[in-house]
C-alpha cells in the first residue's frame, strides 16, 4: 500500500527478466518491506513465473505464504548477528533450490556485526545463480559501504493518511464493524504513516468500543486530545483571547488527557495553521480533512502571518 515507486520497478524487472541478484528495502517502520520481500520471493518462484502475479495457489506460492518454504528462508538479523550465523548461511547457499531460485531475507539486517558483514560480502559479492538475496532495515546507514554498493535499494516511503484510512475502512467492512470516518483519521495519523501501527491500533479501539465506533470512543482508546480543544485552544491563541485559551487547557486537563501530548498534537495543528497562512498552495503539503481545512482558511483571516509563525516558535520551545 502507497509504494507503487517500488512495485513498478520491480515488476518491470520481473517481466524483462532483469531482476537483480541482492535488494536493500529501507524505510520506516510498518510500511511493507518485508511483505513487499515475501512478495518478490513468491513472484521468483512461482510455477507460472517469474511473473509479477503469482498465482498465490501452487505448491511454492502457498508453502512462502506459510513461512515454510525450502527455499525461502527468513531470518532476523537482531538474533542471527554472529560470524557463525554467516558462516552456516553459505553453506546453505551451495544447495541447489526445489524450485527456481534460493532466496534469504534478512529482516533488520543493520544488526549484523561488522565480522558478520565482512563474511557475508564474498557471498554477495559472486553468489551463485540460484542464489538471491533481500534485506530490509529501518536504518541503512548503518549498512557498510561494501554491503550497499552490492544491492539495488528501494526507498520506501512513510504510506499517505488517505491510504491508510481507505485500507482500515476495507478492513472494518469486511469484519462488519461501523466506524466514523473521523475515527479512522485518528487512527491513521496516530499510526505515523505505518500501516503495521495503524492496524494495531484499529484492533486496540475494536477491543475497546466493540463494533459500533464513533469519533469520541476512538480518542478515549487511544488517549488522543479530542480535536475540538486544539482548534479553542488555536482561536484564542491567534485572537488575543486569553479565556479561550484557559478555557482549552482546563478541559483537556478536566478530560484526562496528557497536557505533553496536548502540547505536541497543538505544536502540529499550529505548524499546519501557519502552511496555510504563509500559502494558499500549502494544502498538499498538509494532510488533514476537508471540515479541518475550512476551519483553519477561517482561522487564518483572523490573523497575520506574523502571529501564527511567533506561536509556532513559542509552542516549539
Amino acid at each position: 500500500a502507497g509504494q507503487s515507486h517500488v512495485t513498478r520497478t520491480l515488476r518491470n524487472a520481473i517481466e524483462r527478466d532483469r531482476v537483480h541478484h541482492a535488494y536493500l528495502f529501507s524505510g520506516p517502520r510498518g510500511v511493507g518491506k518485508t511483505t513487499s520481500a515475501r512478495a518478490l520471493a513468491r513472484a521468483i518462484n512461482c510455477e507460472q513465473g517469474p511473473t509479477p502475479d503469482p498465482c498465490g495457489v501452487c505448491t511454492h506460492c502457498e508453502s512462502i505464504l506459510q513461512g515454510n518454504s525450502a527455499d525461502v528462508k527468513e531470518i532476523d538479523g537482531a538474533s542471527n548477528n554472529s560470524v557463525e550465523s554467516v558462516r552456516s548461511l553459505r553453506e546453505e547457499v551451495q544447495y541447489l533450490p526445489q524450485s527456481r531460485k534460493r532466496i534469504f531475507i534478512i529482516d533488520e539486517v543493520h544488526m549484523l556485526s561488522n565480522h558478520a558483514f565482512n563474511a557475508l560480502l564474498k557471498t554477495l559479492e559472486e553468489p551463485p545463480a540460484h542464489v538471491m538475496f533481500i534485506f530490509a532495515t529501518t536504518e541503512p546507514n548503518n549498512l557498510p559501504d561494501t554491503i550497499l554498493s552490492r544491492c539495488q535499494r528501494f526507498e520506501f516511503k512513510r504510506i499517505p493518511m488517505t491510504t491508510v484510512v481507505s485500507y482500515l475502512a476495507n478492513i472494518c467492512k469486511s469484519e462488519g464493524i461501523q466506524i466514523d470516518e473521523g475515527g479512522l483519521r485518528l487512527i491513521a495519523r496516530a499510526g505515523e504513516g505505518s500501516m503495521r501501527d495503524s492496524q494495531s491500533l484499529l484492533d486496540q479501539v475494536i477491543s475497546f468500543a466493540g463494533k459500533e465506533i464513533t469519533t469520541e470512543q476512538v480518542a478515549s482508546a487511544l488517549g488522543l486530545v479530542d480535536r475540538a480543544f486544539l482548534y479553542r485552544m488555536l482561536k484564542g491563541m491567534v485572537t488575543y483571547n486569553a479565556a479561550l485559551c484557559l478555557e482549552a487547557i482546563n478541559s483537556v486537563y478536566d478530560a484526562g488527557y496528557d497536557l505533553a501530548e496536548f502540547a505536541s498534537e497543538m505544536l502540529e495543528l499550529l505548524r499546519n495553521a501557519t502552511l496555510i497562512v504563509l500559502s494558499k498552495d500549502s494544502f498538499k503539503f498538509v494532510d488533514i480533512p476537508e471540515d479541518e481545512r475550512k476551519e483553519l482558511e477561517g482561522l487564518a483571516k483572523e490573523s497575520t502571518p506574523d502571529v501564527f509563525t511567533r506561536s509556532f516558535q513559542v509552542m516549539l520551545d
